[in-house]
């Protein structure tokens, strides 16, 4: 998964990202800031569970939000003569 993306649209991820794990505090979150390591280590901490545990939450929650990690599509570039007129 492209966590680069995330961070990109992360108000976006945020609102997702509570749905999921509703005990995690927007403090928290700010913390996590897009970084995938961060949002496991929060879960750790808030959850009580164990670090492969977080991590094997993080991955299934990936798996339902593919659509969250998808680069938008890119703009062709103007040609020369579009960029004259």
């Amino acid at each position: 998964m492209n966590w680069d993306v995330i961070g990109g649209n992360w108000k976006q991820v945020k609102g997702k990202i509570k749905q999921q794990w509703g005990k995690l505090t927007n403090d928290q979150l700010d913390i996590v800031s897009g970084k995938r390591d961060e949002l496991v280590g929060q879960i750790q901490e808030c959850y009580g569970v164990a670090m492969d545990e977080a991590e094997l939450q993080v991955s299934e929650w990936e798996s339902r939000n593919r659509e969250l990690f998808a680069a938008p599509p890119r703009r062709p570039a103007k040609s020369a003569d579009t960029a004259r007129h």
